[in-house]
């Protein structure tokens, strides 16, 4: 059940981002011919009025067509109800409407998130955490009788602040003093304990006392019943959400060789998307939050085959005066496709192998 929790969250998304495409085209009167989920040969297709609707069989995004690309269509090209022969500015509100609808729906799950079972907190505490000793040798914090989980809450009598702050200046003074004895105020299930850690000269010259050292920070859940308070925490929680999505694929691009193992793919997303789902229905909205955010902003990279490259179209157009050649926006979108699938494939394979094989 977890599985299909997952599957059905990234159906839910793939098809919010197609129908912000296909409302924002119906709003402004233009002609839409198909609306489909996945590519390749239909498993299931309906020909309503205007629309043929379809689900395809390889599950990997969706589209929705205009007759403008349709050479067989019947429609007259200076229709003006044709995408093509609209202004620039509501071929791009069209263009960008499945961005916003995935982002706009990303909000709206947090929101729900904060009604219902509540939105995860952090709260930074004073002082620095020590979550693990290192025990394959007697070390400075072992001798002085430091253990996984103290809470290091003042050094040599002055208390520490909050966050990494409090890290660097416990990792600096450690550094940078030697075989000095350090004071440390420790809090230990509840009592407050004074120890003594005089730091070991490591090979480099510097001192070390052999942990690792983290922010002291409390989760919480935080939930409301007022729908205005609710909308405050959503957007508190999608700020967070939205920014550390772009910085992470601001790392991927600056660091491409170090990090791009680190992408996932359809499977790798279910997987850990069927892992929250078994977690709670808490995870699962923020998992379908996150996915929704990160859809968004894949989608509006200027990259052929995706929204962000029809812009970058529209763009040049707007600067140059008149649209590029018809036959070499089609060149681009098909080449881009297909290495847009063909990365989705490699990354389906890459992924399932290295489940099969954890």
């Amino acid at each position: 059940m977890s599985i299909l929790a997952a599957i059905a969250v990234l159906a839910v998304l793939i098809l919010v981002h197609e129908l912000g495409h296909f409302g924002a085209a119906r709003l402004l009167g233009i002609r839409v011919s198909q609306f489909s989920l996945g590519f390749g040969p239909p498993l299931w297709s309906y020909q309503g009025q205007e629309v043929r609707y379809a689900i395809r069989a390889i599950p990997l995004g969706g589209y929705v067509g205009f007759p403008d690309d349709d050479p067989d269509s019947d429609i007259p090209s200076q229709d003006p109800h044709l995408l093509r022969n609209r202004p620039i500015w509501q071929r791009a509100w069209v263009m960008s409407a499945g961005v916003l609808a995935n982002l706009l729906f990303a909000y709206l799950v947090l929101t729900g998130q904060a009604l219902t079972v509540g939105i995860p907190q952090v709260v930074y505490q004073p002082g620095v955490r020590v979550p693990q000793i290192v025990v394959a040798m007697s070390t400075a914090a072992q001798r002085a009788g430091l253990r996984a989980g103290d809470v290091i809450v003042a050094l040599d009598g002055q208390p520490l602040p909050t966050g990494q702050t409090a890290v660097n200046q416990v990792v600096q003074a450690i550094q940078s003093q030697p075989n000095r004895p350090l004071r440390f105020q420790v809090q230990r299930q509840g009592q407050v304990l004074e120890l003594t850690v005089t730091p070991e000269r490591g090979p480099n010259g510097q001192g070390r006392i052999g942990v690792q050292l983290q922010d002291n920070v409390i989760l919480s859940t935080r939930r409301s019943g007022n729908l205005l308070v609710a909308m405050g925490l959503g957007a508190q929680e999608f700020y967070r959400l939205l920014t550390h999505t772009l910085q992470g694929y601001g790392e991927l691009i600056r660091h491409f060789q170090e990090t791009a193992d680190q992408m996932a793919g359809p499977v790798a997303i279910v997987a850990m998307g069927a892992g929250l789902a078994r977690s709670s229905w808490g995870s699962l909205l923020q998992f379908a939050a996150l996915i929704s955010i990160n859809l968004a902003v894949i989608n509006i990279l200027p990259l052929p085959a995706l929204d962000g490259g029809q812009l970058v179209f529209l763009g040049i157009e707007a600067v140059r005066g008149r649209p590029i050649s018809p036959r070499v926006q089609e060149g681009v979108m098909q080449t881009g496709l297909l290495l847009l699938l063909g990365l989705g494939v490699f990354l389906i394979i890459r992924d399932t192998v290295r489940l099969v094989g954890s």
